[in-house]
């Protein structure tokens, strides 16, 4: 029977640690989808390619939301970046699970997906920067009739600027500073600029 590795109070080492090995945090010289310039770029659906690395951010994740003591029935995930993070969390936790995707430009309920009036929903994503695929989540599960109940995500980069009016869990918060290209730090100046994409 497998064991899996003890869950410690202080995960941000081991999670660090998973997404430099799988090469979803990066260190250079990078040209961000902004414009702006950062010595990191993070890229978190490249972890998603080792399922044993998600089994086990999911392990993590539930496991932190479970000391919260937060109750749900349902994961929501936004497409395409919380899909299988969503469904891993869903797995874990035994959960039903559903997926919003973009129509038009706005995340919408397809597939005959619907709620139940009062279902307990947590919204569940990969990563946040400003919070809107998870904001329009929360907004979708009320619309519904039924009742957002947190929101839990593998890595906050938001510097504490993404707030929601429900609880929100993170495993990691990651801030790394951005330079305008006439700004510049020399360290970073001496490297030649990539553009890995989103």
């Amino acid at each position: 029977m497998a064991t899996s590795t003890p869950i410690t109070t202080n995960t941000d080492a081991e999670v660090l640690e998973i997404f430099k090995r799988t090469r979803a945090l990066l260190t250079g010289h990078f040209l961000l989808r902004s414009g702006l310039h950062s010595g990191h770029f993070f890229q978190c659906a490249q972890v998603c390619q080792h399922m044993p690395e998600v089994e086990r951010l999911g392990e993590l994740l539930v496991a932190k939301v479970a000391a919260s003591g937060i109750k749900y029935t349902t994961v929501l995930a936004p497409a395409m970046g919380g899909l299988v993070v969503g469904q891993e969390f869903a797995r874990r936790s035994k959960a039903r699970f559903l997926f919003a995707e973009k129509e038009n430009n706005i995340l919408v309920m397809r597939r005959g997906f619907t709620f139940a009036r009062g279902e307990k929903v947590i919204v569940v994503e990969d990563v946040i920067t400003r919070g809107g695929r998870v904001q329009e989540c929360l907004d979708i599960v009320r619309a519904a009739g039924a009742e957002p109940v947190a929101v839990a995500v593998l890595v906050d980069r938001s510097a504490g600027q993404a707030r929601f009016d429900v609880p929100a869990i993170s495993l990691l918060e990651l801030s790394f500073p951005t330079y305008p290209a006439d700004q510049l730090p020399p360290e970073l100046a001496a490297l030649p600029a990539t553009k890995p994409g989103s």
